[in-house]
């Protein structure tokens, strides 16, 4: 499963862009990578670990503005059509399992 998170946070004053910032860095930080400015992904495994990310962006979330979490399967993720440039690229893969000696 890839887990989605798109926001919209308020950055008209000096605090509400820190907070922005925040938010983005701990994005990355959990892992997530940044598919477009307010557009990051995560791949998650199957469905019996997408809480615990759930949980943390909920927890991370500033007080004002609007965060959407939307859920893909393997399958439906890998028909993505990027566009970048008038050229069409793939998606990024599932992760390689990282080997720890």
């Amino acid at each position: 499963m890839w887990m989605m998170v798109m926001f919209d946070l308020p950055t008209n004053t000096k605090k509400d862009r820190h907070k922005a910032s925040k938010f983005r860095r701990e994005l990355l930080e959990l892992g997530f990578e940044m598919n477009q400015y307010s557009v990051y992904l995560r791949f998650c495994g199957d469905r019996s670990k997408l809480r615990p990310y759930i949980n943390a962006v909920k927890t991370l979330a500033p007080s004002s503005g609007k965060i959407s979490l939307l859920f893909f399967t393997d399958k439906q993720f890998s028909d993505t059509i990027n566009i970048h440039n008038r050229e069409i690229s793939q998606p990024a893969g599932e992760p390689e399992q990282m080997t720890l000696f």
